[in-house]
């Protein structure tokens, strides 16, 4: 159909256009996605098998939905790509406030112009982008705000009498008509106007003031929550929760390889730092296991939930910090390091909620925890298990870094070191590399060095050395013989759960 010419009700009467609602128009372009296989959520990673049918599924059953999880899972993301399964034009009558339906109007303005000029009323076109309403519910949403109210002013301009339906001033859910409406975070909307909205999802109108007329509004709502035991600010009212025909239950990605991949799709990095810094895989993994392990922690909120933006902005600072060490060593490339999760403690403080011991310990120090555990759990993947090894009395084969160390060597490990220094200082310890060589035999050059680094790290998360904060980086030491020397100023404890910064 060529909407070009089309520019009058009798234009659209003689193309044989057809109105559906817009649960039916979701409905029939969900059928022809299912039909050629494709994805209309494109860009949702880790929802295939889970919300993504059920999303289908209301779909085809005309629902309203509510998108229930935690913060970070995307629920904003889903809803705004429900535009994708609307129509890409639809005609209404040129000038309405209300998107008004050409073979069905609404409004008076629409009523009026129809009976005025019948079938040459002029039409226009709206486009899919243009029928998304979002709001976010806040404590200060009124029911105004939302349905709509008089207004003075308009009566005052035109002369109008406040009874004359024409000063009405509509809220964004009347101007959402024929389209998708959004209400974010559901139970901050106080209950009085939740309690405003039973009418609309019950009988689809809407009443203002005191005025007689009825408006069947046709709206897609779409609403997202937090679990209602999740936050103290409000709760969803229960009549208007039972008017919500198919509640939709999101989740985290539950790998690190999906989280992985949230992650790369999502970072935003410079054309600059993609060339320029590399990221191995190891590193990816540690940066996500930190989320995983922040999700189970003792010190983390499980209720508040750890949001996948917490591993995007901590792979954008390990990018940052690594692209800041090769600027001021003005190297031309280099590649991101251990030391270099020193960087991604700000992108983790800022987006965990601690309980009571959390805060007894506070934010950075639990940070450096979950560093920790972090790569204790990676390193199970890469290399042997130095506590196991301990306790089947097998042939160690870190015994010849950990006999260096026992001699009362130590090692700096600086954050804003060079790389030539870097590979100094890794290869001036015996026998890391042949670990290295012997686990990971088909590590380049790069990758080598990181794994060198990572097993001195990873000792240390299996308390076979010590490590110590210095100003700027971490000296690593024997265990016994920093116990013996320890300075009072220098306690701390050594366990597993120590601090990434000692």
């Amino acid at each position: 159909m060529n909407i070009s010419k089309i520019k009058t009700i009798g234009d659209l009467k003689k193309s044989g256009y057809k109105t559906l609602s817009v649960k039916e128009e979701l409905r029939k372009n969900m059928i022809e996605f299912l039909r050629q296989g494709k994805n209309p959520f494109e860009g949702i990673i880790g929802y295939d098998d889970t919300v993504i049918p059920e999303l289908q599924t209301a779909i085809l059953s005309r629902h309203n939905i509510i998108l229930l999880g935690l913060r970070g899972q995307a629920k904003t993301r889903v809803a705004r790509l429900f535009t994708n399964l609307l129509d890409e034009y639809i005609p209404v009558v040129e000038g309405s406030e209300i998107n008004d339906d050409p073979f069905n109007p609404l409004s008076k303005y629409a009523k009026d112009l129809i009976k005025e000029f019948g079938d040459d009323t002029k039409i226009s076109w709206l486009h899919r982008s243009e029928r998304y309403t979002e709001k976010l519910a806040t404590p200060d949403v009124t029911v105004a705000d939302l349905i709509g109210d008089v207004d003075p002013i308009k009566a005052a301009a035109l002369k109008l009498p406040y009874s004359d339906e024409r000063v009405i001033h509509f809220g964004l859910i009347p101007r959402s008509h024929r389209g998708i409406f959004v209400i974010n975070e559901l139970p901050d909307l106080q209950a009085r106007i939740q309690v405003a909205l039973f009418n609309i999802l019950q009988e689809n109108d809407i009443q203002i003031r005191g005025f007689k007329i009825r408006l069947p509004l046709d709206i897609q709502f779409i609403f997202t929550a937090n679990p209602e035991d999740y936050t103290n600010r409000g709760s969803i009212v229960t009549p208007l929760k039972d008017r919500i025909d198919s509640q939709i239950l999101t989740h985290y990605p539950k790998s690190t390889l999906v989280s992985q991949m949230i992650t790369e799709q999502e970072a935003q990095l410079t054309n600059e730092q993609r060339e320029k810094i590399i990221v191995p895989e190891l590193l990816k993994q540690i940066i996500e296991q930190i989320a995983f392990e922040a999700r189970e922690s003792e010190y983390v909120d499980e209720k508040s939930g750890v949001s996948a933006r917490l591993t995007i902005s901590a792979f954008e600072n390990l990018v940052s910090f690594a692209e800041r060490r090769r600027i001021l060593n003005n190297e031309n490339q280099t590649t991101a390091r251990i030391s270099d999760l020193v960087g991604v403690i700000p992108a983790i403080t800022g987006k965990i909620e601690l309980v009571y011991e959390g805060e007894q310990e506070g934010p950075a120090k639990v940070a450096q925890i979950l560093i920790g555990k972090a790569i204790r759990s990676a390193f199970e993947q890469y290399f042997p298990n130095p506590e196991q090894i301990k306790k089947k009395q097998a042939n160690n084969p870190y015994s010849q870094i950990i006999s260096w160390f026992g001699k009362g060597n130590s090692v700096d490990l600086l954050t804003s070191m060079s790389d030539k220094e870097y590979s100094k200082t890794l290869r001036s310890i015996p026998g890391l590399q042949k670990v290295v060589d012997e686990f990971q035999p088909d590590a380049d050059e790069r990758l080598t060095l990181l794994f060198m680094e990572f097993v001195i790290y990873g000792l240390s998360e299996f308390s076979m050395l010590s490590k110590f904060k210095l100003e700027n980086g971490i000296q690593f030491k024997d265990m016994l013989s920093s116990m013996f020397n320890m300075k009072p100023e220098d306690d701390f404890d050594i366990d597993e759960d120590s601090d990434f910064f000692k």
